[in-house]
């Protein structure tokens, strides 16, 4: 929970940290996204924590400040999309599990894409546990002709039931050349681990009608405030024929019902550096020391040759 109310939050100017990106193109990879922090209040070691993906894995990174991290350690492969927890002082990371890099390359020649949101445990971030199955693909709206997927893992404790919201279902992006996530949903359960019953319809799908979302609804980050829930979310949309990414302020009451805001973080070039000048994606709202901090990652182009992905920080004032 963020001990601020919804109009403080709204009214906090945030900026782009001048040094963005603070991580960019890791172990060669052209992609490095969905960042999921853990503040020093949170972690054990008083440190900062920050897990993303590459195309090789989930990945740890550390830090003295938030914004120096050290160099990446691998958490586990064959892993996407990752969300950290600290409960009860054991971490549970979340993450969208795939098929092996072979069969998932040959999505490209029209294979299918099957993910399912696995999780893994720890005391300390050194040693991890055997990753173990949490949800698996169980409502029609999660399948399509491009195959199943469950992605996009993000756990909020409310009251004495966990809720997990997740991304579903594949809308191919034309100009990128890849899927992105149709829609969100979530699943519930009384225990951390399993059990999780998913609900029978989206809580947000595309709408050709909806400017930010007319293409497919990307992915959902959920944040208790003290007198609501906001939702950050990156809806993918056409606009003047090239697709893009936006992060967009939602508002609930039940965490269930949103109501869009604003944009909160929109596609821009910073001087002659154009990493986000296309698709501003995934992210991670952090709340330390009374600074609020945005992670996420961002794309320069849709091209998948000349694209990149790397991630950056927007921050208050």
């Amino acid at each position: 929970m963020h001990n601020i109310t919804f109009n403080e939050f709204v009214n906090t100017e945030f900026t782009l940290y001048e040094g963005n990106p603070i991580i960019r193109n890791p172990l060669n990879s052209f992609v490095v996204a969905d960042p999921s922090v853990l503040t020093p209040d949170v972690s054990h070691d008083g440190k900062w924590h920050m897990f993303c993906h590459t195309f090789m894995g989930v990945y740890r990174y550390d830090s003295e400040d938030g914004i120096n991290f050290s160099k990446p350690v691998k958490i586990v492969p064959r892993a996407m999309r990752p969300n950290i927890n600290r409960i009860n002082g054991r971490y549970y990371l979340f993450y969208e599990h795939t098929k092996p890099l072979i069969g998932n390359a040959l999505t490209i020649v029209g294979g299918k894409w099957k993910s399912e949101v696995y999780c893994t445990e720890s005391d300390n971030l050194t040693d991890w546990s055997t990753p173990y199955l949490v949800l698996r693909s169980t409502r029609p709206f999660e399948k399509d002709s491009n195959g199943q997927n469950l992605s996009n893992p993000f756990l909020l404790k409310i009251d004495d039931t966990y809720r997990l919201y997740y991304s579903c279902g594949q809308t191919f992006i034309k100009d990128c050349g890849f899927c992105e996530p149709t829609h969100i949903s979530f699943a519930e359960s009384k225990n951390i681990s399993d059990g999780y019953i998913a609900r029978t319809k989206p809580i947000i799908s595309p709408d050709k009608n909806i400017p930010y979302l007319n293409l497919c609804s990307g992915c959902l980050k959920v944040y208790r405030l003290a007198d609501c829930y906001i939702g950050l979310q990156n809806g993918l949309f056409e606009e003047d024929g090239k697709s893009h990414s936006a992060i967009m302020l939602l508002r609930s009451d039940d965490g269930i019902n949103f109501e869009f805001v604003k944009p909160f973080l929109v596609p821009q070039k910073c001087g002659s550096n154009n990493w986000m000048a296309q698709y501003v994606y995934a992210c991670c709202l952090t709340n330390y020391n009374g600074k609020l901090r945005l992670y996420f990652n961002a794309r320069n182009v849709s091209n998948n040759i000349t694209g990149r992905e790397c991630i950056g920080i927007y921050e208050s004032k």
